[in-house]
């Protein structure tokens, strides 16, 4: 029996792939900072470990008590809203130690597991932010990027030892708590405000389309269980719009 290890399942996105691969068979360790067993259901193929990606004593004791998986779902992440001029450096620098070398360690730690069976995929979870210029979002938005660019070159570098890496790149959804939990700076600044309202206006639009949790859950299955998947799986009705460059 397969064994998928998920990071960021204390909500949203997290959350909806530990229920798909729990629903399909699969061992599912599911991490979180701060570990409940209340927020899954119940399974004797689930264990909810504490792991806080940023911390790489952290990383080392969930891989152990996890042992050998199969599959690597980097989901762990936050969001920031913020004019860059006004984005505090502090901010910039938990940005990209939590989305993008959080990514990074975790992707490392499990590889020699991979390599040594010549087997193993991981998936990235990142953002439709980083197809196509977006205000207010340019520091979470280059936080996501630059795991992207990270996750292709190692796509290239670890395809001959067997272990597949894909990306997938949802869309805004509100159904989840990604936006309530967000960082925000500046926002109130005068002259940033006509383009904040312009943009929360566009956000309340009933007819604008969105990702669900479940699109991206059904993305991170397909790319954990097709080989024929490709690198880059835009997710959710809007990501696949603008990914057509909508």
């Amino acid at each position: 029996m397969p064994t998928v290890l998920i990071t960021g399942c204390s909500s949203g996105f997290g959350q909806a792939i530990a229920r798909t691969f729990l629903d399909r068979g699969w061992q599912v360790v599911a991490t979180m900072r701060t570990p409940r067993e209340d927020l899954l259901p119940r399974s004797d193929r689930l264990r909810v470990l504490p792991l806080d990606v940023t911390d790489t004593v952290s990383i080392e004791q969930a891989l152990a008590a996890a042992g050998p998986i199969d599959v690597l779902v980097n989901n762990a992440g936050f969001g920031a809203a913020a004019p860059l001029e006004l984005t505090p450096p502090a901010l910039a620098r938990e940005l990209f130690e939590t989305n993008t070398i959080g990514t990074m360690a975790m992707s490392q730690a499990v590889l020699p597991q991979f390599r040594a069976r010549r087997a193993g995929v991981i998936v990235n979870v990142t953002s439709s932010v980083t197809l196509k210029a977006l205000p207010l979002v340019s520091m979470y938005s280059a936080s996501k990027a630059a795991t992207n660019a990270f996750t292709e070159s190692m796509a290239v570098e670890l395809a001959p030892l067997g272990i597949r890496v894909h990306l997938v790149l949802p869309g805004r959804s509100p159904e989840t708590r990604f936006a309530e939990n967000a960082r925000r700076e500046g926002l109130d600044h005068e002259a940033y405000a006509p383009m904040v309202q312009q943009v929360l206006a566009g956000m309340r639009d009933p007819s604008q389309p969105v990702t669900h949790a479940a699109d991206v859950a059904e993305a991170v299955w397909c790319a954990a269980t097709d080989p024929d998947t490709p690198v880059r799986l835009p997710s959710g009705e809007d990501a696949l719009a603008w990914a057509r460059g909508g």
